[in-house]
């Protein structure tokens, strides 16, 4: 019987961490990104590759992400915790990059004009709220796959995948319509 109780109780502790992480990493980003710079910024670094090395990232990501639907969709279980883990470790070593960009760098502004302004616009804008929104899923979706808890794991991912993979593609779209305006 105690056994039985130690699962609820590993899970709210996860489940607080979890939510935790989930408000203060946007926190963090936000604050870096739009204000915090004047104390975190590192005079004379050159940051200018970064961009190039996110779209990569952001590439391989969704890659590995399209691997990991197509190797659990083929019940290749071990193939699809690899392909899985290693998106998460390309998209927080992504995360830290991006941070790092705009934390050095002025931004960017897009050049398009008409339309193709109103589509940058509207991707770069679901882009940025899904990824500050993706957080918690993908954090819970993988303690759930780590605790065994499979049935859980199974029903947010068919919310967690969607949208990690809209957040990963969109990002190398939203850095091929951008990329023409890097200084």
């Amino acid at each position: 019987m105690l056994e039985n109780q130690a699962v609820p109780q590993s899970n709210r502790f996860y489940m607080r961490l979890i939510g935790v992480l989930s408000v203060v990493i946007p926190i963090v980003v936000a604050f870096l990104m739009f204000g915090g710079n004047q104390f975190t910024r590192i005079e004379g670094l050159d940051v200018s590759f970064l961009p190039h090395l996110n779209a990569v990232l952001n590439t391989a990501t969704f890659l590995l992400l399209v691997a990991g639907f197509i190797a659990v969709k083929n019940k290749q279980v071990a193939y699809h915790r690899m392909f899985m883990m290693s998106a998460f470790v390309l998209s927080s070593i992504f995360l830290v990059s991006y941070v790092i960009y705009h934390n050095n760098a002025e931004s960017t502004k897009f050049g398009g004009e008409g339309m193709i302004k109103y589509v940058y616009f509207f991707i770069l804008i679901t882009h940025i709220i899904l990824a500050a929104t993706v957080v918690p899923f993908v954090l819970t979706t993988i303690y759930y796959a780590w605790s065994n808890q499979i049935e859980k794991h199974k029903k947010l991912v068919k919310w967690t995948y969607p949208i990690w993979t809209y957040v990963a593609g969109t990002g190398v779209i939203v850095y091929l319509m951008i990329s023409p305006y890097y200084a």
